[in-house]
């Protein structure tokens, strides 16, 4: 799954360690989810969706493998 969290966290002028503190978990798990290394639960992504102040489906988006 890609997102878009990275881009909306920036126009946002918020740091990951800012969304962190709003959600509940580390710097390190922004940094990953950012990153495509962590799918969040999908609690955390109603988190991120409301301190992002934006919807889910704007903030995620999936892509099938192609291999």
């Amino acid at each position: 799954m890609k997102n878009n969290i990275r881009n909306v966290r920036k126009n946002m002028k918020l740091s990951q360690e800012g969304l962190a503190n709003k959600c509940g978990v580390t710097r390190q798990t922004i940094n990953a989810i950012e990153n495509n290394k962590y799918d969040p639960t999908l609690a955390l992504a109603f988190k991120l969706s409301i301190h992002l102040n934006t919807q889910i489906d704007k903030l995620f988006f999936y892509e099938e493998d192609m291999e």
